[in-house]
């Protein structure tokens, strides 16, 4: 589901710029310790985590990262559950008040052999009242054999001259071994003034059993260097430890080169993860340097998932709009989610989040954002889904700032196995 899908991290965008509640133990302990599905995040990630505004440019950026995460999935557990399977999606994406042009997007995904094959299109109205391309998103994935995949996605846009150009690529190869290590190498090409794809990021995973019961991921992205090549400018290690049958401890620290030769460490997280038949229940703790350079909590996290998937998270930063950094931890946001299922054929999932209000941190949290997803069973166990988001403003009036309709022909589909479309820009006045 498109909230779903908003509310939630997914650790395939989690790994170097998580949002509350995505880093650490993603694999609840039922799962076992298994490598990271892909910690690394390419392209342009500013603006994706914190205190999300839920402006109309935030919620446009939130929809082309939904269009990537979806696909991601479908990938990995289509070469997981390597059958023959073919569906379509179809979506109309619009804003109540008229200040974005309307979208639709139409999806296709096809499987067979090991093969996976996606592919998003998205057209928004033109000005003459008819829909014009706007962008696609083409997915491969290929299952080479038992140990390793690889895939290739290539991301299209529109010249001045309206023709279809290709503005990025990622390729990636993950391989599998017997010992339960996993390698993973994916790099991100653009286009040169020449239309040459060249290499501009590179991302090496490495994940391997370091004893019984604990995992180290460690991950290093590579950048341009200003001299035509590419050099380290990331690291980020995690240890998972599955201390019983219910509970995974976890730590993460972010390292950013200095340029000289050396790393400094920006970021740590850790935490626990415990997970029974009623729930998951996760805790975490961000610290940074201070201003003498010493590591100080900075953030705590707190979410409570029950096994239906209603849940509350809570995050406590020391960071407070109009209250000074050395006053402690307070609440700074609540996200609340709930779910109901009526007459076996409609689920409704509805999302809230509550914020400090900037310049009066006692006055506590407000609601301030709330999405609700309706997704209905029709014949022959395809879906109609219909996605709502609602913003509230200072008066504390509710405004629908985007909604997003669709069908579609798989059986028992859900939106968040679905590519999400993204905006067109906002209309010219």
């Amino acid at each position: 589901m498109l909230s779903v899908m908003m509310w939630r991290g997914v650790r395939r965008f989690g790994g170097l710029f998580d949002c509350a509640g995505t880093s650490g133990a993603s694999y609840g302990p039922s799962e076992g310790l298994r490598p990271p599905q892909d910690d690394i995040v390419f392209g342009d990630d500013v603006g994706l985590c914190g205190d999300l505004p839920w402006s109309r440019q935030a919620i446009r950026g939130w929809l082309i990262v939904l269009s990537l995460i979806a696909a991601t999935l479908q990938i990995g557990r289509a070469q997981d559950n390597p059958t023959n399977n073919s569906w379509t999606v179809h979506n109309q994406q619009s804003d109540p008040s008229g200040a974005l042009n309307p979208t639709r997007s139409h999806t296709t995904h096809s499987e067979m052999n090991g093969r996976i094959i996606d592919k998003t299109v998205v057209e928004s109205l033109g000005p003459d009242g008819r829909y014009v391309p706007y962008s696609e998103i083409e997915r491969e994935s290929v299952r080479v054999n038992d140990t390793t995949v690889r895939s290739v996605e290539r991301s299209y846009g529109r010249d001045t001259d309206d023709r279809r150009t290709l503005t990025q690529e990622t390729r990636e190869e993950s391989r599998s071994f017997a010992d339960g290590a996993r390698k993973v190498t994916r790099t991100i090409s653009n286009p040169d003034g020449n239309g040459a794809l060249q290499v501009v990021q590179r991302a090496e995973i490495d994940s391997k059993v370091a004893s019984p019961g604990v995992r180290d991921t460690k991950t290093t992205l590579f950048s341009a260097d200003g001299k035509g090549g590419l050099g380290a400018t990331m690291q980020i290690e995690e240890r998972e430890r599955k201390t019983d049958a219910t509970t995974v401890e976890f730590t993460k620290s972010t390292s950013l080169a200095d340029g000289a030769g050396h790393w400094a460490v920006t970021e740590r997280r850790e935490g626990t993860t415990r997970q029974d038949a009623g729930g998951t229940t996760k805790e975490e703790r961000v610290l940074r340097p201070d201003a003498d350079g010493k590591m100080a909590v900075v953030e705590r996290t707190l979410s409570k998932e029950a096994a239906g998937g209603s849940g509350t998270t809570e995050t406590y930063s020391a960071n407070v709009p109009g209250q000074a950094g050395n006053e402690g931890l307070r609440l700074v946001r609540r996200e609340s989610t709930t779910q109901r299922t009526g007459a076996g054929v409609e689920r409704r999932t509805t999302r809230q989040v509550e914020q400090s209000t900037p310049g009066d941190p006692g006055a506590g949290v407000q609601l301030t954002q709330e999405a609700i997803d309706i997704v209905k069973t029709v014949a022959n166990g395809a879906t109609r889904q219909r996605s709502t988001i609602v913003t509230t403003d200072a008066n504390g009036h509710a405004n629908a700032v985007w909604v997003d309709m669709g069908n579609s022909d798989k059986p028992a589909a859900v939106k968040g196995d679905q590519a999400a479309a993204p905006q067109p820009a906002r209309k010219s006045q």
